[in-house]
Order: C-alpha cells, then structure tokens, then sequence
C-alpha cells in the first residue's frame, strides 16, 4: 500500500470543485449498527478475485476479495464511478472481512455495520451530493410496448430463459429474459447488473412510468462477425418502445476527504473471533466424464456442490489459485482424463444455522480447500511450494498516445466502453476485450496487466515507461483463443512482439498490437526473477473406489 498524502491532496482539489454539490459537513455512519469484533487483512493471492459475501449467516459476517472502492459502493448504494478521491490502493488493494454481528442482523443493518467498519478501522471521512456524471438514461418513446401488471403480489424482476434445443445458430448467444411485476426502476437496476458489456455506467430512470409491468427482453450478448444480431439498444427501442441513450444525469456521489490503511486488528482475536473448523466433503463421489457435458463448471447450491468436466490439472490450478503454467513435475496425463465430482459438505461448512427462506451457499474459498483435501485423499496428491527463475516483461513507452487523467476519479480499469461510449466491438466482433481505464498510473497499469490481458503475459510486468502522472484510456484488443489459431501469439506466446502477431484480413489484434497502436506502449522482454511455483510430487492417475 501507499501513502495517503496524496489523498489530502485530492480531497482539497474536490473540496474546491464540488463544493455546491456535496453537503457542508461529512456524513458520518449511523452510529448504532456496529460488528462486535472484525477480522481485517489483506485477501490471499487469487487466479480471479472479486468481490463475494456480504451477508450474515448465524452471528457471523463474511466479504471477501473486496476492495474499499467496492465497500464504499455497496454500503453507500453508489456506482463505483460516482466516488472521487483517495490513493490508488483503494481499488487495487484486496481485503477479507470476517466478523462476528449482533444476532438476527440484516442484510441492512450489515451495509451499515461496514459503514462503520469503514470509519472506525479504516478512518473514513466522506462527504455525499450529486453530480452530473456520464450515464445510460433509460426513457420513454412515442408509443410503450409494455403491458401493465395484473397481478401485483407476485414478486418482481426479470428471469433468464433457457433458449431452445433447435434455436438457430443465429441466435445461440442472444440473452432471453420474462419480466413480470417490473417497475421501471427495477429494470434500469436490472439493464445495468445484466446488459454487460454494453453498460458500464449506471441506468437512470426517467421514463416517467409508474406501477409496475410485464414484458419480454432479448438481445445478443456478443454479436459473430458478418452475423447478424441485436444490441441492447436496439432491444429495448424495438421490443419495448423506450429509448436507451448515453448522456449526463444527476447521479449520487461519495467524496473521500481522508482514510487511512486499516488499523491492526485485536491481539486476542483468536479467542474472541475463533477461525471455523476447516471445510470439507461430508461425502464425494468421483466419476468418469460425462459425454454429454463440454465445458468446466463448479456449481454451489446451498452445502451440494457439483464439478463437471475437470482434468486433475484443472483442479489443481483452480483449488491451489495458481497459473497451469507454474506448476512443475506434471505428468503427461494430467490434462487427458476428465471428471465429474459431486458431493455435499459438512453441515458446519456455512458457520451457521439455516436461514428462514434464504439458501446460503458454501464459499468458494471453502470448497476449494474441500477439494484440496479431496485430491490429497482420493487422488493421492502431495505438493509443496518452491520459486524458480521466470521472465518478466517491461512497459515501455513508444509514442505514448493517452489523456491526462483527471486527479478527482479514484484508479480503476473494467470492461467495456469509458465515458465516451464508443464500443469497437459493435463493428468489429474480434476485437471482443474492450478494457477502460481512468487515473492510472504506468505502475498501476504494469501490475494490473496481467489479469487484464486474458492470458497474454505469462509472467509479471514492471513499468518502464518512465512516464509521470495518471492516465484515461481505453484498450481493445482480442481474445487470445479467437486469434487465428496458426499465428504465433495465438500460440502462446510473446507478447514482446513476435512477427506476424495479428492477422488484419480477420480483423483480430492482439494484446501487444493493441498497446502500441492504441496507447503508444508495448511489452518488452527483461531478465529473469524468481516467482512461486507448485511442485507435485506424487499424484495418482486413477481416484481410490467411491
């Protein structure tokens, strides 16, 4: 983590800028929901961190991989693009949250419990308004397509529709929803959590309906090259007679004034918070492959937790949250035979009793130390960790062709398009990873690369650029597996520039491409570090009998 004089810094210039807007004096928490005791530490190394929990179970409250940008957002209901200020490691910097909650707490009273979490160990200071910020305006066109709800007890909201078995190839990816009991608020929320990557600013409501309605929504979620297909746009002006359009809106914002890095938490808190007792398969059954089942999936349903399609190779690298590609001593079946697991968990996995008509799933975290356990047992798996040397990759500058950043937005990269709203990806499908960025730093951009880059840069990237200060930008480029699959970087391999990279008659581009034609920077190759590897060193190929 860094130091927080910058953030004094930002929270004068926001003070200066948005001083209208923001109430005169900070927000502090409501003061009567509280945790009892907090475990707070920075989360474990994870292949894909993101966000997961945020509800109590029993008396115990469990978030995980959540940054404080994250925890800002959810506990004040703001778009993490609605909060200005503090230093970067606020959205790049990953925390666990164990704690124990009053008996029978809310999901609400939780929100606020983090609220003051937040303030209490974290230090928070905020200040609250509106501004008008880039948003997706949902309103009302010439004649509605919308039938008003007949019946109003039934609960509201959109569900998914499987398509059918013999739907044409044209619309395999178009997305299927049945709306009933919606109000147009609930589909703004709605279009926003689902209708990624097309919308990556908030939906704001202003079609000036009321009550509630039934409908049906379908479009296309990635749309094929020289194939036809339906954006989410198109979608909602045809099917459903509203307009979706891309402009300002009056958005509620957060403004960090100061925060801090967490205090320590307390000496005892083994005693008074302990751990629960390790996660594990009440029973597990291991069988061949099913046939008919083609891609891997873990599925969690309450304590039941089912794997399909997996080599031993895939649950390794899953279970133990490392790259196939560091892991040493393979045998060479490791990746041919495939298995399908199905088993239940502990009764105590969850740390809690039932809740009246909620399903609480097994954290994901818990069932891969299940299934650590499971290889161990079953699959005869030992293993230990060791380093070896592996090469890095530098930034570097090569014509730099990005826009200062503006110094108020907190650091944050997601997919899809940036404020401006242009979406290469309509015209051209092959250029299917559309990543934008706000105020990041060369540094930040060099550590973040390598889970942006979908596979690009097997090894760690440091900044060489020698670039100052922060940067907007906006970087597409393909996924790597579209690539034509006889090119080198489809491949595998270098993301320094091996020849012939891309192939411009399919119209795909690579990672490195992408970098040097779009943000004038690219990857070079630099000398070996050392960096964590698995070793294994006895494994099984067949599992002992169910």
């Amino acid at each position: 983590m860094t130091s927080i004089a910058d953030t004094l810094a930002t929270a004068a210039c926001i003070a200066g800028l948005f001083l209208p807007a923001f109430a005169q004096s900070p927000t502090p928490p409501p003061a009567a929901a509280a945790f009892e005791v907090a475990d707070v530490h920075p989360s474990p190394t994870r292949l894909h961190p993101e966000m997961r929990g945020g509800i109590t179970h029993g008396d115990r409250f469990f978030l995980k991989d959540a940054t404080v940008i994250d925890l800002i957002a959810n506990t004040y209901e703001v778009d993490p693009s609605s909060i200005f200020g503090g230093p970067s490691w606020l959205a790049f910097t990953r925390f666990d949250i164990v704690a124990k909650a009053p008996a029978a707490s809310s999901d609400e009273n939780a929100k606020l419990m983090v609220r003051n979490l937040l303030a209490d160990r974290f230090k928070l200071v905020v200040h609250t308004g509106t501004r008008p910020l880039p948003a997706f305006v949902l309103s009302a066109g010439k004649t509605p397509k919308l039938k008003q709800s007949a019946d109003s007890s039934t609960p509201g909201g959109c569900q998914y529709q499987q398509p059918p078995k013999d739907a044409p190839a044209a619309t395999a990816m178009n997305l299927r929803f049945s709306c009933h009991n919606t109000t147009m608020e609930m589909l703004a929320d709605f279009l926003h959590d689902v209708a990624s990557p097309y919308l990556t600013r908030p939906v704001v409501d202003a079609t000036g309906l009321k009550g509630a309605w039934d409908f049906e929504l379908q479009w296309t979620y990635q749309i094929p090259k020289d194939t036809d297909g339906v954006t989410i746009f198109t979608a909602v002006d045809k099917q459903l007679g509203l307009k979706l359009e891309q402009k300002p809106a009056p958005l509620p914002v957060v403004a960090i004034d100061s925060i801090s890095e967490p205090t320590p938490n307390r000496p005892d808190l083994d005693k008074v918070l302990p751990p629960p007792p390790p996660a594990e398969f009440e029973v597990a059954v291991i069988r061949p492959v099913n046939p008919e089942e083609k891609n891997f999936r873990i599925n969690i349903e309450g304590n039941n937790i089912s794997v399909q399609h997996a080599s031993l190779l895939t649950l390794i690298y899953r279970s133990f949250d490392i790259e196939p590609g560091k892991i040493v001593n393979q045998p060479k079946w490791l990746n041919s035979d495939l298995w399908d697991i199905t088993g239940k968990a502990s009764a105590d996995a969850n740390a809690g009793p039932p809740i009246p008509d909620r399903r609480v799933d097994v954290d994901l975290e818990d069932v891969k130390e299940m299934l650590r356990s499971l290889l161990a047992d079953r699959f005869k798996l030992t293993t230990h960790m060791d380093s070896r040397p592996a090469e890095v990759y530098a930034l570097v500058a090569a014509g730099p062709k990005m826009k200062k950043a503006d110094p108020t937005t907190h650091p944050a990269c997601q997919e899809g398009p940036g404020p401006d709203g242009k979406d290469p990806r309509i015209d051209n499908p092959l250029l299917n990873r559309l990543v934008s960025c706000q105020n990041m730093t060369m540094a930040a951009l060099a550590a973040q690369l390598r889970n942006l880059a979908g596979g690009y840069v097997p090894a760690p990237v440091i900044d060489a650029t020698g670039l100052e200060g922060a940067f907007d930008f906006t970087l597409s480029f393909s996924k790597k597996a579209d690539l034509n699959k006889g090119s080198p970087s489809a491949s595998g391999g270098d993301p320094s520039g091996a020849p012939a990279a891309s192939d411009p008659t399919l119209g795909g581009l690579t990672l490195n491409d992408a970098l040097q034609k779009q943000l004038g920077l690219k990857l070079e190759k630099r000398d070996k570090v050392p960096v964590p590897i698995l070793v294994i060193d006895h494994v099984e190929e067949q599992p002992t009998e169910n």
